[in-house]
């Protein structure tokens, strides 16, 4: 039987009026994490049936804790988000750990997946597996023209063989799974550890702390010259389930907004969100990663009909307001020195 500590199970009212998510069972990997709780929300209120196997309880590298939880949850479909995943620095600390864990996962969940007989799979890519030096914007043509940055190759090269997997399983035994790759995502709930999180977060804490402290600069990693496409996670959340209702294609899917800010323009525009007023010094000696960072969109829009409606100030205001309302609970042990 499932242990009620491993799995999160939310039954809707099974009202068939409520569309095709009524009554569908869903597993949903990640489902308690930062993106994952956005998708069980708008999966709840469709009336599906979500289940969200704890990590503690259910290690997704271990085929037979995977084998198990097909047996138990009986799934239709499983939307994977759970993922092992950083920043530059986690990244450069732990690249063995991160190709591993998040190729096994992944590789777990579709072959498992296959032999329980899924109806779908909807496997969450990532940026990072685009070429170095991809022509902006991203096309999901690009995707296979080059080596990805080096600071997050390993994570990029375990999730995009994940597509290959996924393509391989549809021509050879029928498998219906989607790939989908969003921008950053940021926004309320995010992790703001420094040693973990990723930029918007990671800016926010320091502008407020520095604020707090009355500190007259705060420094931001690399040149400021890198660009990035940011997300907005409750937007990110709306174009993975409309895609997992409506996408069945082989080729992988950009979700994002298709607009891209330089590292140092991110930086001054939290800052004056913040009204914090002193200095942003750029440390050079410190990784830019990826040189610039942007995703054609039009698939999705041709697709599910996605167009992002969530534009980047309105999303740094939200999530500043989440971080400056949970302080405390946010604040990981990593402080600043």
């Amino acid at each position: 039987m499932i242990d009620r500590d491993m799995l999160e199970t939310e039954v809707g009212s099974r009202d068939r009026r409520a569309g095709s998510w009524a009554g569908r069972r869903v597993v949903v990997t990640g489902g308690a994490g930062f993106l994952g709780r956005f998708v069980v929300e708008r999966l709840r209120s469709a009336d599906a049936v979500i289940i969200v196997p704890r990590s503690a309880d259910c290690d997704l590298v271990d085929s037979s804790a995977v084998r198990r939880l097909y047996h138990e949850a009986r799934p239709d479909m499983v939307i994977h988000l759970a993922a092992r995943v950083g920043g530059i620095a986690a990244n450069q600390r732990n690249p063995g750990r991160f190709f591993h864990d998040n190729l096994m996962m992944g590789v777990n969940l579709i072959e498992e997946g296959r032999k329980a007989g899924l109806s779908k799979f909807v496997q969450i890519g990532t940026v990072c597996s685009y070429p170095k030096h991809t022509p902006v914007p991203f096309r999901e043509d690009d995707l296979w023209n080059g080596y990805p940055e080096e600071t997050n190759a390993p994570y990029g090269i375990a999730k995009k063989s994940l597509l290959v997997q996924l393509q391989a399983y549809r021509h050879q035994y029928g498998f219906n799974g989607i790939y989908l790759l969003p921008a950053n995502l940021y926004g309320p709930g995010d992790n703001f550890d420094l040693e973990t999180s990723h930029v918007i977060p990671a800016l926010i804490r320091k502008f407020v702390d520095a604020k707090a402290a009355g500190n007259s600069a705060v420094t931001v990693w690399g040149t400021g010259r890198a660009s990035r496409e940011f997300f907005y996670v409750e937007d990110c959340a709306e174009a993975i389930v409309r895609a997992a209702s409506s996408y069945d294609g082989e080729a992988p899917m950009n979700l994002g907004t298709g607009r891209e800010i330089t590292i140092a323009e991110l930086a001054r525009l939290i800052a004056k969100l913040i009204d914090y007023e002193g200095d942003i010094v750029q440390d050079p000696s410190r990784p830019d990663g990826q040189p610039r960072r942007a995703l054609d969109v039009s698939r999705a829009g041709r697709e599910i009909g996605f167009i992002a409606g969530t534009d980047l100030e309105t999303g740094l205001r939200c999530t500043i307001d989440w971080f400056l309302a949970h302080r405390e609970s946010a604040r990981l042990v990593h402080d600043v020195s």
